[in-house]
Order: C-alpha cells, then sequence, then structure tokens
C-alpha cells in the first residue's frame, strides 16, 4: 500500500494545504440576487441545459444590456422575462458584474472539424470579427460568443434569421439572413471550438 494512504498524518497534512488551496482559489460567493440564475444558469455561469447561455466570462456591459432589454420587453423569453420583473438596475449590474467575473471551465461539446473550417470561411466572409472581435471574445455590448453553447448559438441564429429576436438594432438579423441552416450550424461548430 501506498506510504501516504497509510500514514494518518500525512493524509491530515493533505487535506490541510488542499482545502488552504480551496480557499484560496475560491470565487466570491454569488450574491442574493442571483439564486434564481442559478438555477438554470449554474452558479457560475455555466448551464447544464445546452441550449441556454453561458454567462461565465461573458461581458458584464453586454449582459446588463440583456437583462434591461428583457425588463423593458425588447427581448422575451417565457423564463428570462418574469424572473428580470422585479430587478432594479443596480441588481442587474450586479449579476452582470458576477457572471462577467467566472472563469469558463473547457466546453464539453466537441465540434466536427471539417464543419468548423467551412464555418471559419463563412464567419470570415460575413465580417464577423468586425463587431465581435477577433477570437469572438466580444467587446462592450456585443457579446463574447467564443466556447458558447453549440444549441444556443444555432438558436439565436435562427432567432435572429427569421426576425424573432430584433433587440440588436437589426445588425445580426441582416448578417443572419445570409446564413442557410447549414451555415448556421457550420458556424456553431466554429465559434464552440474557440
Amino acid at each position: 500500500m501506498n506510504r501516504f494512504f497509510s500514514n494518518p498524518r500525512l493524509i491530515g497534512l493533505g487535506l490541510l494545504l488542499s482545502l488552504g488551496t480551496t480557499a484560496s482559489f475560491a470565487q466570491k460567493p454569488p450574491p442574493p440576487q442571483a439564486q434564481v440564475c442559478i438555477g438554470c444558469h449554474g452558479v457560475d455561469g455555466n448551464p447544464i441545459q445546452p441550449d441556454y447561455p453561458r454567462l461565465n466570462g461573458q461581458t458584464a456591459r453586454y449582459m446588463y444590456l440583456q437583462l434591461r432589454d428583457y425588463k423593458a420587453g425588447r427581448r422575451s423569453h417565457d423564463l428570462m422575462t418574469p424572473m428580470v420583473a422585479n430587478l432594479s438596475k443596480e441588481d442587474m449590474d450586479m449579476l452582470a458584474d458576477y457572471f462577467a467575473a467566472q472563469k469558463a471551465p473547457p466546453q464539453k461539446f466537441k465540434p466536427d472539424a471539417k464543419r468548423a473550417v467551412l464555418g471559419k470561411a463563412k464567419a470570415d466572409e460575413t465580417l464577423c470579427t468586425m463587431c465581435h472581435l477577433g477570437g469572438f471574445s466580444g467587446q462592450n455590448e456585443i457579446p463574447k460568443v467564443a466556447g458558447q453553447n453549440f444549441d444556443y448559438i444555432v438558436k439565436q441564429l435562427r432567432e435572429f434569421k427569421a426576425m424573432k429576436r430584433t433587440n440588436d438594432a437589426g445588425s445580426m438579423t441582416s448578417v443572419s439572413k445570409t446564413l442557410s441552416d447549414e451555415d448556421i450550424l457550420n458556424v456553431a461548430h466554429y465559434i464552440v471550438g474557440l
């Protein structure tokens, strides 16, 4: 038997060291307002459902604007719209800042390499990085989409194309209208892998 596992003092020392390490790297606990968010988006902004967006590392400004749009009725969703109804501006700022500060774990979805190559070509053709920046890291009110959930990307691009989502001043609607459904799937494979 391994000497470490048979010695209670070494086991205790290992536990103390691991607790100390965990505590020193622990992120701040979520604010009380985030309790309703956690049910769908997870404590770290990484949802279990693949058609929900990952919030971790998203730009705080973008998240604040989306919350504000849900509250004002410029964007609607059966679950989100009632969740934001009672949030104040300060609540929305706090939630956006909290989730923006969370670290994104590696994406579990494995993109198809051939589709990703086609998706990159289409993203280059449609000049996606003019707004989303290189690496699709986002800026201010433009979302970070790199590493976003595949199902969520596909759903949003389809909603922009069908004009079911229109809270973007028309930019994404005009771009998505040029995309076939195959293009949407390919672009999603590319973005997820970033």
